[in-house]
């Protein structure tokens, strides 16, 4: 798989893991607390992702 396919592809995965997010924040503001469970558990989740895309990003621009 090329680089730009991995990234494209990590970055299809935040977005829609992000979505998700929206949903359960939103029944959390409404006092579902399984949802804010969810949230946290999301949130810890996206920023290993985020890390991952910033990782596949660089290496991208280091074989150029």
């Amino acid at each position: 798989m090329s680089a730009e396919t991995e990234l494209l592809q990590k970055w299809n995965e935040i977005k829609t893991l992000m979505e998700t997010l929206e949903v359960d924040v939103a029944k959390n503001a409404n006092g579902n607390a399984s949802a804010g469970v969810r949230v946290r558990r999301g949130l810890r989740n996206l920023k290993s992702e985020a890390s991952s895309l910033v990782k596949i990003s660089l290496e991208k621009d280091k074989s150029k």
